[in-house]
């Protein structure tokens, strides 16, 4: 999965432009899958878009649809992504079909523990459950995962004006159908080197990430990094498993080229205020 770099407002302001629009490119070294040993960098164009509306916001924490929100819940949509694999460059996934890019979609209840007085740190629950489809021309629903996890987010970090930090730390769960799709073997691939294998669900393994990044008057900034350990997943058995921890970063870098004469409170995160 694709971890998302976080966009970035100044801690001080009060008011943001409603929606901003720009363009950018993001290069990252991400590997061919979890668990696989051999890692790919990507140079990749993206759409620059903030959008700050009340029930639909496009911010730091991906495109996102409010359903509800209070002091101290918000139910809102989540998005995440993965890129495709070829499977005649990753030498275990030799003669096997290739793996398709997906989009995972879902509801996620994010449940606010602490904040601090000057609301410029937050501590967040978050409890995002998605569905994985292939991006392809007859889409296929490919199974669904739970992610809760721990999110911290900080204006000036370090003293920095104007850079926001977040760290995510928390478990993944996967059901079977999503972990055979990445990890079976099926019997009509098997071969000496690469037995056959069918995961269960279950236990998928912990993710960390530090992301940071800053928005200045005409462009924006940011970059992340990760690490994944694999140990104990319910899949890590599979031959596809090559490696059971990894390092994933990227750096991006977009343009603003247009923004809202409209303008919205904000808070410290540069999230709207409710």
């Amino acid at each position: 999965m694709l971890a998302a770099c976080s966009h970035g407002t100044s801690a001080w302001a009060d008011e943001e432009p409603l929606w901003e629009a720009g363009a950018g490119v993001t290069v990252l070294d991400f590997p061919d899958y979890r668990g696989a040993s051999k890692s790919r960098p990507y140079a990749l164009p993206f759409p620059y878009l903030v959008y700050r509306g009340r029930f639909l916001r496009q911010d730091r924490h991906g495109l996102r649809g409010v359903f509800f929100e209070s002091e101290r819940a918000e139910l809102n949509m989540s998005l995440g992504a993965s890129l495709p694999v070829d499977s005649s460059r990753e030498p275990v996934r030799e003669g096997m079909p290739d793996l398709k890019a997906s989009v995972e979609l879902g509801p996620s209840l994010d449940i606010g523990l602490w904040e601090a007085r000057d609301r410029e740190s937050r501590l967040e629950l978050r409890l995002p459950v998605r569905a994985a489809i292939t991006v392809q021309s007859h889409p296929r629903f490919i199974g669904g995962q739970f992610a809760p996890h721990l999110n911290l987010d900080v204006a000036d970090p370090f003293g920095y004006a104007g850079w926001n930090l977040g760290l995510l730390a928390g478990p993944v769960f996967t059901d079977r159908r999503y972990n055979r799709y990445y990890y079976e073997v099926p019997d009509a691939f098997a071969t000496i080197e690469r037995p056959a294998y069918r995961p269960g669900g279950g236990y998928a393994g912990m993710q960390f990430i530090a992301a940071l990044s800053k928005r200045y008057p005409r462009f924006w900034v940011g970059g992340f990094a990760r690490y994944d350990t694999l140990a104990g997943a319910a899949f890590a058995s599979s031959p596809l498993v090559t490696s059971k921890r990894y390092f994933a970063a990227g750096v991006a870098f977009a343009w603003v080229f247009h923004e809202s004469s409209e303008r919205v409170p904000v808070d410290a995160l540069g999230e709207r205020r409710r």
